[in-house]
């Protein structure tokens, strides 16, 4: 499978129209930054965020983190 192309600054972040509807996503894996942001919000513990995502690592989080203000996502909170 080839790799979608990454966003200039965030070489974590990957682009690919063809999948979630285009949204960035995270690794070119079907986890969008929206859904990381989302899951920051209801896991604040990182512990517990590794635990119910465990293919994440710690620098998508934090390439997350900068991506969404630079490019204004905006975060539903989880209810």
């Amino acid at each position: 499978m080839e790799r979608a192309p990454s966003v200039v600054g965030f070489d974590r972040i990957t682009l690919d129209p063809d999948q979630m509807n285009g949204q960035p996503c995270v690794r070119n894996m079907r986890l969008t930054v929206r859904r990381v942001l989302e899951a920051i919000a209801t896991y604040p513990d990182r512990e517990e965020l590794f635990r119910e995502y465990p293919e994440l690592q710690e620098e998508d989080i934090t390439q997350v983190l900068e991506f969404a203000p630079a490019k204004r996502l905006p975060l539903r909170r989880p209810k």
